[in-house]
């Protein structure tokens, strides 16, 4: 969500610092809630089946499956907009970005599922790990769009529309003498 190759540097760099200071807080936060050991008299078996713990959850009622579903789908939910502000990009494709976002988010998930297994008191639930995923999905598109659409209009110095700026790039990272020339009817050798 920062400005590569802005000439006000400091703004990207407190805003990257900021971005992943609030990411290791909130990664450690989660980790404590969900890796730390539960004394209870019993364990539910391990659901490896998708949206089986969603049903039960639904049968105990709305107001505890609101509960249940809700904390689930809001654990995560912060990666969502902590790691792009982290990486620290405005001009990058928005499918790109929620790619990347989705994929850092899962195999986080999956690490605390994982990581749940050698825990006293914790099980794991596939469920989990498509809600924690959902929440960081929509938080993603909920503000990352916006805020980064809110940043490129303020007219921050050095900021540039985003066409122009990637035909600057383009032409920046091509080599002084042209592009490559290519020979056509040349096979490959075997």
């Amino acid at each position: 969500m920062g400005v590569r190759h802005s000439s006000d540097g400091q703004t990207v760099i407190h805003f990257r610092a900021a971005g992943i200071t609030l990411l290791i807080a909130h990664l450690l936060f989660v980790g404590w809630l969900t890796l730390r050991p539960l004394d209870v008299p019993w364990i539910t078996a391990a659901n490896f089946e998708p949206l089986a713990g969603i049903r039960a959850d639904l049968a105990l009622g709305p107001a505890e499956a609101a509960r249940r579903i809700g904390g689930a789908l809001l654990l995560l939910a912060p990666l969502g907009v902590l790691l792009p502000m982290a990486g620290g990009r405005i001009f990058v494709s928005p499918w790109i970005s929620l790619l990347r976002t989705v994929a850092a988010g899962a195999l986080i998930s999956l690490a605390i599922e994982l990581g749940q297994t050698g825990v006293p008191g914790q099980v794991v639930d596939i469920d989990s790990l498509l809600l924690n995923t959902t929440g960081v999905v929509l938080a993603h598109l909920l503000v990352v769009p916006l805020c980064r659409a809110r940043l490129r209009r303020r007219g921050l110095p050095g900021v540039r529309d985003l066409p122009y700026f990637r035909h600057e790039t383009r032409l920046r990272d091509e080599a002084p003498q042209g592009s490559t020339p290519t020979i056509t009817g040349v096979g490959l050798a075997p």
